[in-house]
This record gives C-alpha cells, sequence and structure tokens, in this order.
C-alpha cells in the first residue's frame, strides 16, 4: 500500500481508532505500530530526495569595541540579574524580604554604561532577549551592548528592534550623512534602520540629518514622514524653521500637527508669532466694572484655514465644546512671555494670581499648564503649581497636572516640592509625583518618604496600599540610607485592641526588611561597578 506523508499525518492527528492507517501491518503487529513503521520510513526517504542548498556567505566579522571589560564581580551580577528576569520577586501577592533583582536590572544597567564599560560576548544573547522582553531596558541595554548588538541583531530577526536604537557607524573624520554605507542604508534600508541613522546622524549633525531626510520627503509615506519628523525633536533649533514650515502644508493632519507642536516650542518661530496674535484677540485684561483687574476671555467663534494649516484641530473631543477647544489649542502653543506683556505685569506667579472673568479659568490655566510643559518654563510651572502646602483638588476637578509641570522644575527644586507634599499630604497622592524625581532621592525626599511610610505604619493602615511607594523606595533611595533604616525592620508586637489589617504587623515588617536588603544589594553592586 503506497501511502503519502499527508495520509500518515492525518491518521496520526485523528488516532488509529477514528481513522484506518495507510499502512499495511505485519502479522502480528497493531495499527499504531505499523503506522510509525510506516512514517520512520517516510521520513527516510523524504530526507534522503531532498537537493542540497547553496551554502551560504559568512556574515562579516563582529566589530570591535574598544571598552573597557566589566570587573569579574560586575560581571557575575550581571549573569545573576538575567538569569533572574522572569523571577518570582515583583508577581502578585505576598513578596517576603528577599531584594526583587527584576527591578534592579534597569539601575545595573544605567551604573555600568555610566562607567563606560561593554557587555561580555557571552552575555549577549541574553541581554538582547531581556530587552526584547521589556521595552524600559532597551535604551540602557543596547548602550551597554554596542556595536555588536547591532551585528547580532542583523542575524535574527527576534531582535530587529534594536536596529531602531543604533545606526552604522561612521567613518573616522566623516558626518554619518556622508559615508556611502549611511547613504546606501538611507535609500535601501529597512524602515528600522532608517530611523536608527536618522537619529544617529541628528546627535551628531542636526542640519546633516535634516538634510537627509529632506532629499526623499516627498516621496515618503504619510505614516513614514510622521516618524521622521519625529526623529527631530531632539536638537530642534529655529535652523529647522524653514523645513516644519513646510511641513504644515503636509498632505496628511498628524504630520501637521507635529510640525505645527515643534515649531510651537520655538517661542521665536513665525507660527509661535501668528499663534501669539490669534490669542491676544482672544484674552486681555478687563479694568472696567469693580475696578478690579481680570483676565476677560473671548473665544474664537470659528476654526478658519490658518488656523487648522497651523496645527489647531477643529472638531472637539466628545463633551468637548468647540470654542473651547479652540481656545486651548491657542494659548497652548502660545509663548508665555506674551502674557506677561498682555497683562502688564512683571512675573508669571502676577499673571496666574490674576482673577479670570465669566469661569474661563480652567480652561486658561490647563491650556498655560501644557504650554508651560511644552515650553519647558520653570517659572510657569512654578507660578501654576504653586506651594506643595497647598490642599490638593479632588480628583476630576483639578486643571493642573502637578507630575507634568514638575518636569519643569530643576531636580533640586523637584524633590523639595515633592518632600513638602508628602510631609504635608502623605503618600496618598504622591505615587506619580515620585516618579519624576530625579534618582537617587536627594536626602529631604527619601526622609519624607520613609517618614510618612513609618507613620502609616504606625496607623495601622494597610500596608497593600504603599506597596507601590515601597517599591519606588527600594530604587530611589540613597543606598547610604540602610543603617539609619534598620531600626523599622523589627517585628513590633500585634496592637491589643484589634485595630489595623489583619497580618500588617509582619507584612510591614517584611516590606521594610526587603528595602534595607535592596539598598544595601545597589550599594555592593556599585562596589562591584567601580572594581
Amino acid at each position: 500500500m503506497i501511502s503519502t506523508w499527508d495520509d500518515l499525518v492525518t491518521a496520526a492527528l485523528l488516532g488509529t481508532g477514528r481513522r484506518t492507517p495507510p499502512t499495511r501491518p505485519r502479522p502480528g503487529q497493531d495499527a499504531a505500530a505499523a503506522l510509525l513503521d510506516a512514517a520512520a520510513l517516510r521520513t527516510v526517504q523524504r530526507r534522503a530526495g531532498l537537493l542540497p542548498v547553496a551554502a551560504r556567505d559568512l556574515p562579516d566579522a563582529a566589530p570591535e569595541d574598544p571598552r573597557p571589560s566589566l570587573p569579574p564581580a560586575a560581571r557575575r551580577r550581571l549573569e545573576l540579574l538575567l538569569a533572574d528576569r522572569t523571577g518570582s520577586g515583583g508577581g502578585a501577592g505576598r513578596r517576603g524580604s528577599a531584594p526583587d533583582l527584576v527591578e534592579l536590572l534597569p539601575q545595573w544597567l544605567a551604573a555600568a554604561n555610566s562607567h563606560g564599560y561593554r557587555a561580555p560576548a557571552a552575555l549577549l544573547p541574553a541581554l538582547l532577549d531581556a530587552a526584547r522582553a521589556r521595552t524600559d531596558l532597551r535604551p540602557q541595554a543596547l548602550a551597554l551592548a554596542g556595536p555588536r548588538a547591532l551585528w547580532l541583531a542583523r542575524l535574527n530577526p527576534q531582535w530587529k528592534y534594536a536596529l531602531r536604537g543604533g545606526g552604522p557607524a561612521p567613518a573616522a573624520g566623516t558626518h554619518p550623512s556622508d559615508t556611502e554605507a549611511a547613504q546606501r542604508v538611507w535609500q535601501e534600508g529597512l524602515f528600522s534602520e532608517r530611523v536608527a541613522l536618522l537619529s544617529s546622524v541628528r546627535r551628531r549633525d542636526p542640519a546633516g540629518a535634516r538634510e537627509l531626510l529632506a532629499t526623499t520627503w516627498p516621496t515618503e509615506r504619510a505614516e513614514d514622514r510622521l516618524m521622521f519628523l519625529d526623529s527631530l525633536r531632539e536638537e530642534l533649533s529655529p535652523a529647522d524653521e524653514p523645513f516644519l514650515e513646510q511641513a504644515l502644508s503636509d498632505r496628511s493632519r498628524n504630520v501637521r500637527a507635529t510640525a505645527a507642536e515643534l515649531l510651537s516650542t520655538l517661542p521665536g518661530s513665525a507660527l509661535a508669532a501668528r499663534m501669539a496674535e490669534r490669542a491676544r484677540s482672544c484674552v486681555g485684561l478687563d479694568r472696567t466694572g469693580d475696578g478690579v483687574p481680570r483676565i476677560a476671555v473671548e473665544a474664537p467663534h470659528e476654526c478658519d484655514g490658518g488656523m487648522q494649516r497651523d496645527g489647531i484641530v477643529a472638531k472637539p473631543p466628545s463633551g468637548r465644546g468647540e470654542r473651547s477647544w479652540w481656545l486651548g489649542q491657542l494659548v497652548e502653543a502660545t509663548p508665555l512671555d506674551t502674557w506677561c506683556e498682555r497683562f502688564g505685569v512683571t512675573s508669571a506667579a502676577e499673571a496666574v494670581a490674576l482673577p479670570v472673568a465669566d469661569g474661563w479659568q480652567p480652561d486658561l490655566h490647563a491650556a498655560w499648564c501644557r504650554a508651560a510643559v511644552r515650553q519647558r518654563d520653570a517659572a510657569w510651572s512654578r507660578a501654576l503649581l504653586g506651594p506643595a502646602t497647598s490642599p490638593p483638588a479632588p480628583e476630576g476637578s483639578s486643571w493642573r497636572d502637578p507630575a507634568k509641570l514638575l518636569s519643569a522644575l530643576p531636580a533640586a527644586e523637584r524633590a523639595e516640592w515633592v518632600a513638602q507634599f508628602i510631609a504635608t499630604h502623605g503618600l496618598s497622592e504622591a505615587f506619580r509625583l515620585l516618579a519624576v524625581c530625579a534618582v537617587p532621592w536627594a536626602e529631604p525626599l527619601g526622609r519624607a518618604v520613609v517618614d510618612a511610610l513609618d507613620i502609616a505604619r504606625d496607623a495601622g493602615s494597610y500596608p497593600w496600599s504603599f506597596s507601590g511607594v515601597m517599591g519606588l523606595a527600594e530604587r530611589c533611595l540613597d543606598p547610604a540610607e540602610a543603617d539609619r533604616l534598620e531600626v523599622l525592620t523589627a517585628l513590633p508586637d500585634e496592637p491589643q485592641d484589634g485595630t489595623g489589617a489583619p497580618g500588617a504587623v509582619g507584612y510591614w515588617a517584611e516590606a521594610f526588611q526587603r528595602l534595607v536588603g535592596t539598598l544595601r544589594l545597589r550599594a555592593t553592586m556599585r562596589a562591584e561597578l567601580a572594581g
């Protein structure tokens, strides 16, 4: 009986009880054994009938990486961190008192890069796998892996993400855009390789990157133009204005909007001037009435073609009025120094303190907040934030986003503001604020967080509500604080009056033990990297 491979596979999948195998069993042999014999025979026949394929050319040798190698202890630490990247510490439920190695890997990578080390060649595959699974690791992992990571990524499609993070190295003494290899990648490469090349050129030669992009701009797809345009955020300068002005007439609405956003971050641009002129016609100072000066608002009555060309989106989101939507976009794109001159005041704090007529304050101040973040204006961010001791607004009712406004302040001032906020209001509203603070936390901020955790424990609070802040503290507190915090690891007696959450005392003790153990491990890792 002649059987095909597909017949044998079908019989195996369905089972010999439901499908009679296309085989002829030997005397005493059952159907299943006969099926396996026939499959083995057909396998040999199929392999014997294969024709040899032409041998591929060997890849070029991996590039050299002249950076120093890791100290032996640091190399062993990296092996442990990569081996434990799927560890159990970060899962749900009770974590115990052991440090969470998974969460220490990003910090270890950043520290290793600050020393200028290269990753061991034998650990590159594990490092690339870890970064493939966690996008937050990619910038630091690829920096440590260096040029050999790109070499490996071109050989393994699973690591193609690495090609978006770096480009071909330029020849010595030349701009990246001048090399023949770079021009070939730009004209013929994969999209991810082209994005990586443009980003690489932009960091070294901003004008060269813009000129490279201009050579193919008219023929690019809309979605590609958007990604390429976003690459210009880095090193953005007034020299980019003519190119971005041309992009305001792009066929794609998203490209036009991105070009307008970039231009609005250049206070001296023509677009910023046009937006300021429109905004001044809508917002001014009214000194009539009771004699108290107040800001008067007359929102736009239409969104004309010029406004839309400059990035104003005509259709508002569901539930938002058209006029307030247009006004917010105009004010957001207006240089903030426009308003002090417009209102006759000398500082952002004076402008923010002015009363706003007819209930327009939430819309106007929300637009100022977005403008302060976009323009990285510390004075306006400081004025809009207000003192950290002020009562926080109820959720959903505030026009402020303190975390975003804090990002425009210097790191030391940011930490001091959050420390005062925590000392006044506790930790319930502080998680997002802590996430924008520089690591390691400055001493006043670290002390405020630990004191607030200690107060929450003494108050019998549910400890699980503070697990997120405790996790941040493990990663962000200065390791030098470990000895001072040792006293918090003791296991106190359970309250006799029945107050507090069941098991809370043990959980708090474990949490503080893990905190101290993690800080000491981070200190050890620092010492290992220092060699």
